[in-house]
C-alpha cells in the first residue's frame, strides 16, 4: 500500500497535507491516469485523519482535476489526467483583469507556432496527415451558410491543434493548445461577420495550410517552419479583418462547452 511521506510544504489543514501526499504520488509516477486510490476509510487510516479531512482532500483534488469521485457500494477516487478545458479556464480566470489583445495573442503565436509545426512533421503519423488532410478539405471554401462558414473557422484551428498533438515538447504542446483553445472561443464570440468575410478568409488559410500538409508529407521539418512561420504573420492579418477586435470578457464556461473538448468528425 502506498504510503505519504514528509515532503512539501505543512500546512495548517489536514485535508490540504493529505491533498499534497497524494500529489506526490502522482509526481512520483506511483499513480497514473486511471489508477484507483484505495477506499476511503482505508485512506483515512493511512493518513491517520478524520474523515472530513479526508473527503476535503479529495474534494480538493476533484477540483483541481486531478481525481474523478464517485459514490455507491464500489466508488471511490480515481486519478485522472487534467483536460484542457479545466486548464484554459484556469488561465482565462487568471486573466480576467487583464485586457488580451489579438496583437498579444500572436506576438506570442508567432514565435512558438513555427516551431511546434516543426518539431512534429516526424512524429506525425499516416493518420494524423489524413486527419489534416480532411481537416484542408472541409474548409476548401464554397457557398454555404454563415453557420458553416463558422464551423470552418473552427476546423482551420483542429489543423493546428492535430500537429500539436504530435509535438513530443508536452509543454510546448499545452502552451499551443491553449493558444488555440483561446482562438476558438475567439470564433465563438465574434459571431458578427459577414459570410463573404469568413470566405475570403478561408481561402487564404486553406492555401496555406495545403502548402504545409505537402511540406509535412515530404517531412521537411525546415519549410514547415518557414510556410508556419509566413502563414502566422497573414493570419493576423485576416484576424484583424475579420475580428476587429477581442471581446473584452471573460469567456465562461456554458461558452466553453459548446466547442472545447468537442470532438470533430470529418
Amino acid at each position: 500500500m502506498l504510503q505519504p511521506d514528509n515532503r512539501g510544504p505543512r500546512t495548517t489543514k489536514r485535508g490540504d497535507q493529505v491533498a499534497e501526499f497524494i500529489k506526490s504520488w502522482i509526481t512520483d509516477g506511483k499513480v497514473r491516469p486511471g489508477v484507483r486510490l484505495s477506499k476511503e476509510a482505508e485512506l483515512q487510516e493511512l493518513f491517520k485523519v478524520s474523515r472530513g479531512s479526508m473527503r476535503e482532500a479529495l474534494k480538493a483534488l476533484e477540483v483541481q482535476g486531478l481525481v474523478s469521485l464517485s459514490t455507491g457500494p464500489d466508488g471511490g477516487a480515481t486519478i485522472t489526467r487534467v483536460p484542457l478545458a479545466r486548464a484554459f479556464q484556469a488561465l482565462q480566470n487568471y486573466l480576467f483583469f487583464e485586457r488580451i489583445s489579438l496583437e498579444d495573442i500572436y506576438a506570442v503565436r508567432r514565435v512558438l507556432e513555427p516551431l511546434l509545426a516543426a518539431g512534429a512533421v516526424e512524429h506525425l503519423s499516416d493518420a494524423d496527415l489524413e486527419a489534416l488532410e480532411r481537416s484542408v478539405d472541409v474548409c476548401e471554401p464554397f457557398v454555404a451558410s454563415q453557420a458553416h462558414a463558422l464551423d470552418q473557422r473552427h476546423e482551420d484551428i483542429h489543423f493546428h491543434d492535430v500537429l500539436a498533438a504530435a509535438n513530443p515538447n508536452a509543454f510546448l504542446r499545452c502552451v499551443c493548445q491553449i493558444i488555440n483553445q483561446m482562438l476558438h472561443s475567439l470564433v465563438i464570440v465574434a459571431g458578427n461577420v459577414t459570410q463573404k468575410d469568413y470566405q475570403a478568409f478561408g481561402r487564404q488559410t486553406v492555401a496555406a495550410h495545403r502548402a504545409v500538409l505537402d511540406a509535412a508529407r515530404r517531412r521537411d521539418s525546415a519549410a514547415v517552419e518557414q510556410l508556419m512561420a509566413a502563414h502566422m504573420e497573414e493570419a493576423e492579418g485576416q484576424l484583424r479583418k475579420v475580428h476587429a477586435a477581442l471581446k473584452q470578457k471573460l469567456v465562461l464556461d456554458s461558452d466553453l462547452g459548446l466547442h472545447v473538448g468537442k470532438k470533430r468528425t470529418p
